[in-house]
């Protein structure tokens, strides 16, 4: 009778020992610096990246004259996300823009190790853009993106 009693006194009051031992003070520090440092890696993250874009006609496609030339536009082409010590130095990337706006055949032209490029491969085949028209006719167009950490 009395080990039930004592187990069932042990199991009600642990939780409120425990709770009674954390200070009120520390759970509202912890709460409060975790959404600031979460937001300073993330700022860290974003600053760290930059990106340089151009646009060429596709080679086969130069025959046709145009003479409204209008390039792709950009509709959805968010940044790869790098961890700014994994990634050194740059990375370039030419891929072509169908006529239906999606990346097609991206190409790593200058490495940043294994990890960065397979992360920029991957992020580049969800862009989307408005596809380049040559005279109102949606065409193939070049594009080559650098990205670096500067």
């Amino acid at each position: 009778m009395f080990r039930r009693l004592w187990l069932v006194w042990f199991v009600l009051t642990s939780p409120a020992t425990t709770l009674a031992a954390i200070p009120p003070a520390s759970n509202q520090l912890v709460s409060n610096q975790a959404p600031r440092l979460l937001e300073q890696r993330e700022q860290q993250v974003f600053r760290a990246l930059t990106r340089a874009a151009e646009f060429v006609t596709v080679p086969h496609l130069a025959a046709r004259r145009c003479e409204d030339l209008a390039p792709p536009e950009a509709l959805t082409t968010p940044d790869p996300l790098f961890v700014p010590a994994e990634f050194g130095g740059k990375v370039r990337v030419s891929f072509i823009v169908g006529t239906d706006g999606r990346v097609h055949s991206p190409l790593i032209l200058e490495s940043a190790g294994l990890a960065g490029d397979r992360r920029v491969l991957a992020t580049v085949r969800t862009w989307r853009y408005r596809p380049a028209t040559c005279n109102g006719i949606p065409t193939e167009t070049e594009g080559k993106v650098e990205f670096s950490n500067r």
